[in-house]
């Protein structure tokens, strides 16, 4: 994994673990040489992470609409900021340049990303790896609500494993890229299963 997708609440939330958290995972996202890809802001737990990238020296790629130039206030320290029309060609920019996706916590939108990256997942649209960073708990409601939709059979049990949910940064980034290998040899075994005919 070179880069990271993260979605994450423009603003601090009401603990201070939660601002602690995106510092962390920042820290452990240089620890392994992997680049930041996040919405661009310079506020909230996006800020926060995007400072710890940058006052270490990691690649930090910001994606912003037009729309929430202002709104936002765009970090001045990126590495590269990429400005698009509207919030679908944010996502997917964001989702192009990812070889993974981490939610740290967030609101609406936070929550309207990773679930799009784990339907996209679902649909084959790509196969990257995602996790949840549950601070505090913070996903444990999600989490007991995707296990009722699978008891409703809405969702089916092999697709709670489209996702990776864990309270540690480094664990969760252990988890995914075990995910990314597995995808890898799923996709050479493919590779040489066409070429066997």
């Amino acid at each position: 994994m070179k880069r990271i997708c993260v979605y994450c609440g423009s603003k601090p939330g009401s603990r201070p673990e939660y601002l602690e958290s995106a510092k962390n995972l920042g820290h452990a996202l240089l620890a392994r040489n992997i680049g930041l890809v996040y919405g661009g802001a310079s506020v909230g737990l996006m800020g926060k992470i995007a400072v710890t990238m940058i006052e270490n020296g990691g690649e930090t790629i910001g994606v912003i609409p037009e729309s929430l130039f202002d709104s936002e206030i765009v970090h001045p320290g990126l590495t590269e900021l990429i400005t698009v029309e509207n919030m679908h060609q944010r996502k997917e920019t964001m989702a192009s340049l990812a070889d993974g996706f981490i939610a740290l916590p967030g609101g609406f939108g936070t929550l309207e990303e990773v679930f799009e990256a784990i339907t996209w997942s679902q649909l084959k649209i790509h196969i990257k790896p995602i996790g949840l960073l549950n601070v505090c708990g913070y996903y444990d409601p999600l989490s007991a609500f995707i296990d009722h939709a699978v008891a409703q059979e809405f969702i089916k049990p092999k697709h709670q494993s489209l996702y990776t949910i864990h309270d540690d940064p480094d664990n969760l980034l252990d988890e995914m890229h075990e995910t990314m290998k597995c995808i890898s040899k799923q996709a050479e075994h493919k590779i040489v299963e066409r070429a066997l005919g």
